[in-house]
């Protein structure tokens, strides 16, 4: 492995997850996570320094076997997600179980299985959370339940890694011109401008920023919103 700091990211074939990447490439091997290894094969080799890390993240035999060669990481990034919307009253038990499966139960393995190579580097644990973590309406029960549920998570994180020289940082952007996005808007019934919303390099630039706080400090939550200018 590289002798640069290294970093974890899940999700990191598209979307947040692919800009963070591109972010982190220029000074950290990157463990890109996601499925298809074919895929992350092809995309370790547009990164100065890069390797898949390959895993269905709810099967903890795969998780396993892919974190067995990891004996420090620096930072590890959870950017990994699903978005199931529906009312209460007609999202089934699966999408529910899928939601908080992805979005927070692998959240907690693949930390919980990671903390002793963080621990080993005084590493830092980064969640890209959601405004939908402090705020709900109708049709986002399941989708803002997980992301309340990992704020929680990372909260107390942050409390019980203090001791152990592990940051943890929770990112919380608004809409973001994702593939999400455009089919949070097809659900919606809305034309779809990506223009209009936050761009994924900004998020970003918003875990550069928790990355490359010094030792003695810590961005514990950062929040970006939509300005709501209006773009010609």
């Amino acid at each position: 492995m590289s002798s640069s700091p290294v970093a974890l990211i899940t999700g990191a074939s598209r979307g947040i997850g692919r800009a963070i990447a591109d972010e982190l490439g220029t000074t950290h091997h990157l463990l890109l996570g996601g499925r298809d290894l074919t895929a992350l094969a092809e995309l370790s080799s547009s990164f100065p320094s890069a390797e898949p890390f390959a895993a269905e993240l709810r099967d903890s035999g795969q998780v396993a076997a892919a974190v067995a060669g990891i004996p420090r990481l620096d930072v590890l990034v959870h950017s990994a997600g699903v978005l199931r919307m529906g009312s209460v009253a007609e999202l089934s038990d699966d999408a529910w179980r899928e939601s908080f499966e992805v979005n927070v139960f692998a959240v907690a393995s693949l930390t919980r299985v990671l903390l002793p190579a963080l621990r080993a580097a005084g590493g830092q644990v980064v969640t890209i959370n959601s405004g939908s973590g402090y705020s709900s309406g109708a049709g986002s029960a399941a989708y803002s339940g997980t992301k309340f549920a990992l704020r929680a998570l990372t909260d107390a994180l942050r409390e019980e890694e203090r001791g152990h020289g592990v940051r943890v940082s929770s990112i919380h952007p608004g809409r973001v011109a994702t593939d999400m996005q455009e089919e949070l808007h097809a659900w919606e019934g809305r034309d779809y401008r990506p223009e209009a919303w936050i761009q994924p390099d900004q998020v970003a630039r918003a875990v550069r920023l928790a990355v490359d706080a010094t030792r003695e400090s810590t961005i514990e939550t950062l929040s970006i919103r939509p300005s709501g200018i209006a773009l010609a």
